[in-house]
C-alpha cells in the first residue's frame, strides 16, 4: 500500500464516439468505439430504424393473447459499441453519486483485459466515450470497478482491479490514476465501497480473503478470512444498504455473512479516519476476522459467482442457470430456544429461473431503488425482472435479444433511475437498452 503517485497508467486521448452501428460494421469486428480521431467520423446509432433486428420478447414464447394490454416491464436497444481491444468486458458500473438532474448522472466505467474506459450515455441513444486509460502491463486484465466520491468535493473516483491483484484509483477529473493498493495474494475479483461512508472499501480475492481499506488514511482496517473463511475464490461479495453487514460467496460454494457491528470493528473503523501514519511510530491495528456471523452450503452445489443484498434478503447466483432469493435465519438455539447447534438454517423464497449459463463469473445487477434486476447468458440474451413486489414469485419478466449480440454477458449494470441498461460482452462489445414507459 502506497500513497505515492502512480503513473503506470497512462491516458489515452480523449475522444467523443457518438455510437456505432452498423450491422456491417459489427459483422466484420471492424472500427466500433476504436480511440482514434479516424474512426470517429465512420459510427452511427442504431435507431428504431432498423427496429425489425431488436427484440424484446416477454414471458417464455415473447408474445402476448391477442388483446391482451402490453406489460410497462419493456426495454429498446439503441445503441451498440466495441472495443478496440477485443478481449471480454468482465465489468460495467454507473456512478450513482451523482445528484439526479447533472450531467453525469448516466456516467459509466467498463473494464476488459487491461483497459478502463469511462463512457457518458446521452440522449438519442448516444453513447459518448469520455476517457481512456491503459495500464502500464499488458498482463494485467481488470475485473472489476467501484465508483466512489470526495464527501467534500463531491469529486467521482474509480476503483479498479484484477488479476494483478493491485487496486488503483482513478480520478476523471485529474485524468490520472492518484495511488495504488498493494495486498492481495491474487486477483481481485469484486470491488464495492461502503453505501454510506464513502472512504470504505471491500475487496474479494482469489487468495480467499475479503479486506476493508480506508481510501482516506491509506489504511488497511481489517481481514476478513481465516480459520471458518472461505475455502477458495471469493468471487464476490456486497455491503446491505446499512452497510452493517456483508454478504460474500465463492468457489467453495459457500455464502457468509460478515457483521460490521462488534465492537471490536466498530472501534477500527473509527480509528481508521484518525490515523496519520506521519504523526505515530505504531502501524495501524489491522483485524483479523476468522469467524462469519452465518455461513451456509445449502444454497448452491456449484460456484457462487455473484451476489447482492435484497433488503433483509440475499439474492445469489451460480453456474445453475437461477438467481436464488434466500432468507439466512437465526441459530438453533434462537429458534428453538435449545441447546447450542452451530448449523444455520436458510428459508428458499423463490428461484428466478433462466436459461444457458452455466459458465462462472457471470454476474447479475440490481438498479438503485432495487425494483430491477437484470442477468445475461451466454447466447447473449438479457434477462430482467421486475422485483419490486412483495411476493418474489409474482415478479414480471421480459428476455432481451439481439440478433447481432451473441456472445456472453459477463456483467449488466442500470442508471441511477433505472431508464438505461447496460449489457457489456466476451468480444468486446457493450449495449445499450433504454426503457420503453
Amino acid at each position: 500500500m502506497t500513497e505515492e503517485r502512480v503513473s503506470s497508467l497512462p491516458i489515452e486521448p480523449q475522444v467523443d464516439v457518438e455510437g456505432t452501428g452498423s450491422d456491417a460494421e459489427l459483422e466484420r469486428g471492424g472500427k466500433q468505439a476504436k480511440f482514434d480521431e479516424e474512426d470517429s467520423d465512420n459510427d452511427s446509432t442504431i435507431s428504431s430504424s432498423n427496429s425489425n433486428s431488436t427484440q424484446a420478447t416477454v414471458g417464455k414464447r415473447g408474445f402476448r393473447g391477442k388483446g391482451r394490454k402490453k406489460k410497462s416491464l419493456a426495454f429498446r436497444c439503441v445503441n451498440f459499441l466495441k472495443e478496440d481491444h477485443k478481449q471480454p468486458i468482465f465489468a460495467v458500473q454507473f456512478n450513482h453519486n451523482v445528484p439526479e438532474g447533472t450531467d453525469d448522472l448516466h456516467m459509466f466505467a467498463t473494464v476488459g483485459s487491461n483497459r478502463v474506459t469511462i463512457y457518458q450515455c446521452e440522449a438519442k441513444g448516444v453513447v459518448k466515450l469520455l476517457q481512456a486509460y491503459m495500464d502500464a502491463d499488458p498482463e494485467e486484465s481488470f475485473y472489476t470497478c467501484a465508483w466512489s466520491y470526495h464527501p467534500d468535493t463531491g469529486e467521482p473516483l474509480l476503483a479498479v482491479a484484477g488479476t494483478r491483484g493491485i487496486i488503483r484509483f482513478i480520478s476523471p477529473i485529474s485524468m490520472n490514476c492518484i495511488k495504488h493498493y498493494i495486498g492481495h495474494g491474487g486477483a481481485v475479483n469484486e470491488l464495492k465501497f461502503h453505501p454510506v461512508d464513502p472512504y470504505l472499501l471491500l475487496s474479494a480475492s482469489k487468495d480467499h480473503s475479503l479486506r476493508l481499506w480506508n481510501i482516506k488514511t491509506d489504511v488497511l482496517v481489517a481481514v476478513f478470512g481465516g480459520v471458518d473463511g472461505h475455502r477458495d475464490e471469493v468471487l464476490s461479495t456486497d455491503f446491505d444498504i446499512l452497510g452493517e453487514k456483508m454478504v460474500s460467496c465463492g468457489m467453495d460454494h459457500s455464502l457468509k455473512i460478515w457483521s460490521l457491528e462488534t465492537d471490536a470493528m466498530k472501534k477500527a473503523i473509527t480509528d481508521s479516519h484518525t490515523y496519520d501514519q506521519s504523526k505515530t511510530e505504531k502501524a495501524f491495528h489491522t483485524i483479523k476476522m476468522h469467524y462469519p456471523h452465518f455461513t451456509t452450503r445449502d444454497i448452491h452445489r456449484n460456484y457462487v459467482d455473484s451476489v447482492r443484498w435484497f433488503g433483509d434478503l440475499v439474492l445469489s447466483k451460480s453456474c445453475e442457470n437461477c438467481i436464488v432469493c434466500w432468507k439466512p435465519q437465526e441459530r438453533f438455539e434462537d429458534i428453538f430456544k435449545g441447546p447450542f447447534n452451530s448449523e444455520r438454517v436458510v428459508t428458499v423464497l423463490h428461484r428466478f429461473e433462466f436459461s444457458q449459463c452455466d459458465i462462472w463469473y457471470m454476474r447479475f445487477s440490481l438498479d438503485y431503488e432495487q425494483r430491477l434486476m437484470a442477468v445475461g447468458n451466454q447466447a447473449g440474451k438479457t434477462f430482467v425482472w421486475d422485483i419490486g413486489v412483495d411476493d418474489p414469485t409474482k415478479a414480471r419478466s421480459t428476455t432481451l435479444v439481439h440478433n447481432k449480440c451473441v456472445s456472453a454477458i459477463r456483467q449488466t449494470g442500470f442508471s441511477k433511475d433505472g431508464k438505461i441498461l447496460i449489457s457489456v460482452c466476451d468480444d468486446g462489445t457493450l449495449w445499450r437498452w433504454d426503457r420503453v414507459r
